[in-house]
């Protein structure tokens, strides 16, 4: 052990890495930031309620909705239709930084998928009145269903799935270069916010791409790498786990009408950065 901490003592710093404790001081630096996401979800409960229904489908599978690589990427105009992060934040010392920000997914259930459902459902639901299939009608106990988007169901957040936070972040650098420019630091944080979707969503034929809605709450842990380019500009990955609760997802548009579900999901995202202010170097 003794002679690899030598050699390793000896390959460094050819190699150009330094290891002096800190290379600049954070304290009093600001930094925003834009990227974009893909997310994975964990199967979800929804629970419809309205007049003449309430009922749960159970076990429900979603997936995001990336934009294909096109011009929504390199034109400002249409910057926001991907699933895309946005974030400022500042250093209040040399480790900790305190961020607001705006995650804008995606969330997309998969149509014509096989569940089950819990509830009931009338012949006629909602205000006005919806006509219901029949084959739809009854009370049920986790009853095997297939979710038909033609005449039952077709649910999404895809102008999106929106997570307005409050981050903590904490950085540690874990390498930077001889030249004390280039720099990787290690992060890890929280975030705690509202969730502000806007819900596309037809049940039983009727329905509406709603407008955005305070519709709950969420949190989240997460952990990333960012690497400075040079003094002012970084890129960044971060992998987040979050939890999200809606208690009021709009649905058809109507008074009385709504839907809730517990969302868990993973979220990858890359972004580009600037700093601004602060980064006084040590001597």
């Amino acid at each position: 052990m003794k002679k690899l901490i030598i050699l390793l003592g000896i390959l460094l710093p050819s190699l150009g890495f330094s290891q002096a404790k800190k290379p600049y001081s954070r304290k009093g630096q600001g930094f925003i930031y834009w990227g974009y996401n893909r997310s994975t979800y964990a199967k979800s409960d929804i629970r419809f309620v309205g007049q003449g229904y309430d009922f749960t489908l159970h076990d429900v599978v979603a997936k995001d909705a990336p934009t294909p690589f096109g011009k929504e990427y390199y034109d400002p105009a249409l910057f926001s239709i991907p699933q895309f992060n946005f974030r400022g934040g500042y250093f209040f010392n040399d480790h900790w930084a305190i961020s607001i920000g705006w995650d804008h997914m995606k969330y997309v259930m998969v149509n014509d998928q096989q569940s089950t459902i819990s509830g009931t459902i009338s012949a006629q639901v909602s205000n006005p009145a919806i006509q219901v299939n029949p084959a739809y009608v009854g009370t049920f106990d986790r009853k095997p269903i297939q979710v038909n988007s033609s005449d039952f169901l077709t649910f999404e957040h895809t102008d999106g799935f929106n997570f307005a936070s409050v981050d903590i972040e904490r950085f540690d650098r874990i390498w930077k270069a001889k030249n004390d420019v280039q720099g990787l630091d290690w992060l890890v944080g929280a975030s705690i916010g509202a969730i502000v979707p806007r819900s596309d969503v037809r049940l039983f034929t009727v329905g509406k791409n709603n407008y955005w809605n305070v519709a709950g709450y969420g949190m989240a842990l997460k952990a990333g790498l960012q690497f400075d380019i040079s003094r002012r500009i970084f890129l960044r990955n971060d992998i987040k786990g979050g939890f999200a609760r809606l208690n009021d997802i709009r649905t058809t548009g109507r008074d009385g009408d709504y839907a809730q579900q517990s969302i868990w999901y993973l979220e990858d995202y890359f972004v580009l950065g600037v700093t601004i202010g602060g980064g006084k170097k040590n001597k």
